[in-house]
């Protein structure tokens, strides 16, 4: 491995980090399927769930197709570098992770759900990549709001990872911590897929399903959401 390709898969320092600027980037006003404001307030009874599972232009589609999820958006969260940019970010010397942001009705679709979508959508065991795009801004995490999410995504890591094991694959990397500031991507970022029908997507899941309702995992999360 270069040593280049080394240090884009190491966490740069607070102090090495790029210093950024003190105003947010430009990004879209609406959201291109649903013409929603992008920067909506969450609506009364309605949760947000951030994830990282590498290039969040597939991680979007994933779940904007969702019932109950009411908006999706993606950016920058976990590094050190205000109001990235994603030249930046691709730099690997900001610490961002590529995320998207949900905004969802718990009365329609649960965080379980989810979570199920989070795991069995991308291979949570590759460190900092995804498939074949490497770097910290491609590493698997999970972004809790409250205390019932950090529960219930360490629960379904435990579960998921006991699964992924019995399977054949390593170890679980997936950095499950609070929701850190979440920074809008550029415009052209935004619903990426739904404008470019053929653009490229490098996730993939294992194969591995997500534990069924009613395993000893399950019955705890569902006494913790």
């Amino acid at each position: 491995m270069s040593i280049f390709r080394r240090k884009m898969a190491e966490m740069v320092s607070a102090t090495d980090a790029l210093p950024g600027r003190s105003v947010p980037i430009p990004t879209a006003e609406s959201h291109f399927l649903s013409s929603r404001p992008l920067k909506s307030p969450v609506p009364e009874g309605f949760e947000v769930a951030v994830f990282g599972m590498g290039c969040f232009w597939g991680v979007e589609r994933i779940f904007w197709a969702v019932p109950g999820v009411w908006l999706t958006m993606v950016g920058y969260a976990g590094g050190f570098t205000p109001n990235p940019t994603y030249r930046e970010v691709c730099t690997g010397r900001t610490g961002h992770n590529e995320v998207v942001r949900l905004i969802f009705d718990p009365a329609e679709v649960s965080y379980r759900d989810l979570l199920r979508l989070f795991w069995e959508g991308h291979d949570p065991t590759q460190g900092m990549r995804q498939g074949n795009d490497s770097g910290t801004q491609y590493r698997s995490g999970i972004y809790w709001s409250s205390d019932a999410q950090k529960s219930a995504a360490e629960i379904t890591r435990e579960d998921y990872g006991r699964r992924l094991a019995l399977a054949g694959f390593g170890p679980v990397t997936t950095e499950i911590v609070r929701v850190p500031e979440f920074h809008f991507a550029e415009d052209y970022h935004q619903q990426y897929l739904a404008k470019n029908a053929g653009g490229y997507c490098g996730i993939g899941g294992t194969g591995v399903a997500f534990p069924d309702g009613g395993a000893a995992g399950d019955t705890r999360l569902s006494e913790s959401v």
